[in-house]
């Protein structure tokens, strides 16, 4: 993993971008001189507090439900040890690199605002790891999304320590010393407050909301392509995408999905071979004519999310909270909900652009429903099936998605002694949305088989320019229609056209920008 792009980590916050470029292409991390300005005031206000003996939560007493147990001043650093270690009591697979690298990377930005307490060093220690890809081994359960993302963040801090496990490149396990070692760093002794301000805070929610945002962004823009593969092959009218049509009901997310249909419908023989055809259907199917109603009402959303992750990426989120005028303070900040909310908002709109575009795939295979198209588009239907199975994978992931888009953060049970008596489930919430998303990729790939082997069905009629842009990506592993193949490597290579980017950008080139 490597980039030749810096991020500069300061006060004042990160952009999604920032965020995506580290987690994903191995930006290189540094800490603006402004941040380390702001951390070394702030911890000097915890040394004073240290030196007068005033009892403060995380500083001088317990966590959670032992906060109003005194701790003796010589124990203060075992105490931050302690911590780190008992919250490191997740279970389960490990979370993605890219998942582990975002959270890092958001704990970096969070010290970085100086509102924690810490020293620079503790800061640089976490930015050392990124830099050096080092990545801590992360169990998939542990986080209720309040007090934050405790246990998750813990994992990350044990490896500062020298302890724990990090992410081998072959998915093994490697012991925290061991890698430090490889990687010619050493581990760092934590001083009081420290270990809480490491793990109290959204980071992990947060980074998971960022990426999803990103990869939603993209496969909505790509489900505009794959509904106008389907009706351009399905002898659809490009008549209710016209824009006139979408400015009376004023929904920002309708008009850009509209205007991409339509753009990618134009010069295309088979739209114009029934265009003033007066026996062809009056009106078509709503997951036709609906298609901007749906994908828009998701890119609505989406805008939603990305603002409210946005004020969440400058947000101070620690507890407690070290103020300039030397006040020690206990928030709520690290409380999920905002993430979660939006997690679930996202997830439902995410699964009902999957659920469209499989009643399109549905059409398609329908010889009753397809205007003239053969059963599951096999031109030797009965002996072969086509696409038939396909569509039932589609169907079973629909079915999944659905299950899916219950929302986690209307699920809170108390921990602590009932001292965190609500928690956010944010945790859960963007982990469900990362698969929702991967589901919606596995959706958009059969729309695009069944698109594209419906044009190749209408030939001698030549597709748009993007319909034959996307026969051209997509014949080379599927062939022309004909005997049944084996479709689990085909459907593989379509998901790969659908996540990367070749395909897109190759489209908007011949049609122009999808945004």
């Amino acid at each position: 993993m490597t980039s030749t792009t810096t991020i500069a980590v300061g006060p004042t916050g990160l952009s999604p971008a920032e965020v995506v470029a580290t987690a994903r292409r191995g930006a290189r991390v540094e800490l603006d001189p402004a941040a380390l300005d702001v951390m070394t005031t702030s911890r000097q206000i915890v040394d004073a507090i240290e030196r007068d003996g005033r009892p403060v939560y995380g500083v001088s007493t317990g966590f959670g439900a032992l906060a109003d147990t005194s701790i003796a001043p010589e124990r203060r650093s075992e105490l931050q040890h302690a911590l780190i270690r008992s919250h490191s009591a997740g279970i389960g697979a490990p979370m993605p690199r890219e998942v582990v690298r975002a959270m890092m990377l958001l704990r970096v930005r969070s010290l970085a605002m100086g509102r924690s307490g810490v020293r620079p060093l503790v800061a640089q220690a976490l930015v050392d790891l990124l830099n050096h890809d080092v990545t801590p081994w992360v169990p998939e359960h542990g986080s209720l999304g309040a007090s934050g993302d405790l246990a998750p963040l813990a994992h990350c801090a044990l490896v500062l320590l020298g302890e724990g496990w990090v992410l081998g490149e072959d998915g093994s396990r490697v012991a925290g010393d061991e890698a430090l070692r490889r990687a010619g760093l050493r581990p760092i002794r934590l001083s009081a407050k420290e270990g809480l301000a490491l793990i109290n805070g959204t980071d992990g929610m947060l980074g998971m909301l960022l990426l999803a945002g990103a990869d939603a962004a993209h496969l909505f823009s790509m489900a505009d392509l794959t509904a106008a593969l389907s009706i351009e092959a399905m002898l659809g009218s490009d008549r209710p995408f016209q824009p006139e049509l979408h400015t009376i009901r004023p929904h920002p997310g309708q008009a850009v999905s509209a205007a991409n249909i339509l753009r990618l419908l134009q010069d295309s023989s088979i739209m114009d071979s029934h265009r003033h055809d007066m026996s062809h259907a009056v009106q078509d199917a709503y997951s036709m004519r609906c298609a901007p109603q749906v994908a828009g009402a998701a890119r609505d959303t989406l805008d939603f999310v990305t603002a409210v992750a946005g004020r969440e990426l400058v947000s101070v989120v620690d507890n407690p909270v070290v103020l300039p005028d030397g006040r020690v303070e206990s928030t709520g900040n690290f409380h999920g909900a905002p993430l979660g909310f939006a997690a679930d908002f996202l997830a439902i709109a995410a699964a009902e652009v999957g659920a469209i575009s499989e009643r399109r795939v549905d059409r398609l295979l329908d010889v009753c429903r397809s205007r003239d198209l053969p059963p599951f588009l096999s031109p030797d239907a009965g002996v072969n099936s086509g696409l038939m199975i396909a569509q039932y994978t589609a169907a079973g992931i629909v079915a999944e998605n659905r299950r899916l888009a219950g929302p986690a953060s209307v699920d809170s049970l108390p921990t602590s002694g009932m001292q965190e008596d609500h928690v956010s489930m944010g945790w859960a919430a963007t982990r469900k949305l990362r698969t929702v998303l991967d589901n919606l990729t596995s959706l958009l790939a059969v729309e695009l088989l069944a698109g594209v082997r419906g044009l190749q069905l209408r030939a001698p009629l030549v597709a748009s320019p993007a319909g034959r842009i996307a026969m051209a990506a997509v014949t080379p592993f599927a062939g022309e229609p004909g005997p049944d193949i084996y479709l689990a490597p085909v459907l593989e290579a379509a998901r790969d056209l659908i996540r990367g980017t070749e395909l897109r950008t190759a489209v908007e080139e011949a049609a122009g920008p999808l945004r």
